[in-house]
């Protein structure tokens, strides 16, 4: 039997794995000089004149960065009704509500003809994600923000390296969020960052990552806020350092693989495409829809048949309003159709910089024979 094809799998070279080596050998291991490092490196590759703060995780940057924007009891947060459920788990720990917005069926991303219908005198931020690494439409976004006063913050955790019309994601706008996962784009193992060129978002972001410490000029501590301990290590940064450097080649491979995929799945009748976007859309994933019911199995039988034959497939994502605590607040996933159909019937197909053109034909050979 062939080699098992994960849906994702990160490529970390030698020079990276020496350079972690030589961070323990330092004997300085928590944040450090890597840290720092990496943090002005990936701000050089934003561009846009960005502060970056790198943290533990993309998850508790999102949290973070809406605390740092004020946003807490009360206020309402417009939320896509299919990502990752922390999109809005980090909205209900701040204390504040989760809006969800339906998203468009083909780019997964929020439906911006319905976000400005979702906004109350309660809304203080909107959260668009870059799903897959296809860029939400910002310029549309950010002008319903501004004529209302309200924060955009970017979950970005699929978007490092994604483009809009030019610009970088997160060298624009007002807050990005990244994910350093090592299923993403680009990992530190575990790890997120923060892009922003507010000052004072800036300044929050330092006190809330390390147990909302403040040092004054004598290095005397004083506590600002009920900060938490989030702070990237140095061992993390080294691998960040290794992968900043492979990302441009790593996007360009996804999109050379993604363009082989729609190829071979031109004219093909049994899935429907994600959206494609241009070359700015860093292909995260590669995440088709299946109508399981009108072919006559499941999901999960599918996922089992494809893992048969030695392929992994994903899902990525259920319908938040449809997970259990989310109903338990009251919202329905039948209130967000796009949301529902994707969350019944998305899977995703196998992408990393390190396939081969020959996997992908593998892939669509398998998936054609089991849909028929």
């Amino acid at each position: 039997m062939k080699e098992f094809l994960p849906f994702t799998r990160p490529s970390i070279d030698e020079e990276t794995i020496a350079a972690v080596a030589a961070v323990f050998r330092s004997g300085q291991i928590a944040s450090g000089p890597r840290v720092l490092e990496f943090e002005s490196a990936l701000a050089r590759h934003l561009g846009g004149g960005r502060a970056v703060r790198a943290l533990t995780s993309a998850t508790e940057g999102l949290e973070i960065a809406l605390l740092a924007c004020g946003i807490g009891a009360g206020d309402e947060v417009i939320v896509p009704a299919m990502s990752f459920a922390a999109s809005a788990n980090v909205v209900v720990r701040t204390g504040a509500k989760p809006v969800f917005v339906d998203v468009e069926l083909a780019s997964r991303n929020l439906d911006v003809a319905l976000v400005e219908r979702a906004l109350t005198g309660r809304t203080r931020a909107i959260m668009p994600v870059h799903f897959s690494g296809l860029a939400a439409d910002m310029d549309a976004l950010l002008a319903i923000a501004g004529r209302r006063g309200l924060r955009v913050v970017e979950d970005a955790a699929h978007a490092i390296g994604t483009r809009h019309r030019g610009r970088a994601i997160g060298a624009f706008g007002d807050v990005a969020v990244f994910s350093f996962h090592p299923n993403k784009n680009m990992t530190t193992i575990e790890g997120g960052a923060i892009a922003t060129a507010d000052a004072a978002v800036v300044e929050l972001v330092e006190r809330h990552r390390f147990h909302g410490i403040r040092r004054d000029a004598d290095g005397e501590i004083d506590v600002v806020v009920a900060g938490a301990k989030s702070n990237l290590s140095d061992v993390a940064a080294a691998v960040g350092i290794g992968q900043l450097r492979r990302l441009e080649g790593f996007n360009a491979r996804r999109r050379a693989l993604a363009a082989r995929y729609f190829e071979r799945l031109a004219g093909y009748d049994r899935i429907a495409l994600p959206e494609r976007g241009d070359d700015g859309h860093s292909w995260h994933m590669f995440t088709v829809l299946i109508d399981f019911a009108k072919r006559g199995t499941t999901r999960a039988a599918f996922q089992k048949a494809m893992a048969a034959r030695g392929i992994g497939i994903g899902v990525h994502y259920p319908c938040i309003p449809g997970l259990s605590y989310y109903r338990t607040l009251g919202y329905r996933a039948e209130d967000y159709p796009n949301a529902a159909r994707i969350g019944r019937e998305t899977v995703t197909l196998p992408l990393f910089p390190a396939m081969r053109d020959e996997d992908v034909e593998r892939v669509v050979a398998a998936l054609r024979d089991e849909l028929g």
